[in-house]
């Protein structure tokens, strides 16, 4: 069954539903079927949180390199400024995540209001 395999208005957004849910679900449940039984200290374990932190690292990396949309009017350093903020947050908070957004946000929009920003 392809895209274009019926022509009727919900069949896109089924199709599209249904290939999400099946890419982004069968691995959670993997995970979760698989996970339980692992020792969090496995080689396997390991490598697959270095792997979700080194994306994780590329997207933000990604973001503050290569913006769009509303973060492109931002000038680099206040990105890297704001990201640096978070960063710290995080580290002096007893690692919150939350925490470190918050701040990243906090420092982010107040440059932007500081420039003038207008968008």
């Amino acid at each position: 069954m392809t895209f274009d395999a019926l022509d009727t208005w919900w069949w896109p957004y089924l199709f599209i539903l249904i290939a999400g849910w099946f890419a982004t679900n069968a691995w959670r449940f993997l995970g979760v079927y698989l996970g339980g039984r692992l020792r969090e200290d496995t080689d396997a374990l390991v490598m697959v949180r270095a792997l979700a932190t080194a994306l994780v690292a590329a997207v933000i990396g990604n973001l503050i390199v290569f913006p769009s949309g509303a973060l492109a009017a931002a000038p680099m350093a206040l990105r890297m400024f704001a990201a640096a903020a978070g960063f710290a947050t995080y580290l002096l908070v007893r690692k919150s995540v939350v925490a470190g957004i918050l701040a990243a946000e906090a420092v982010l929009i107040t440059g932007l209001y500081l420039i003038g920003f207008d968008g």
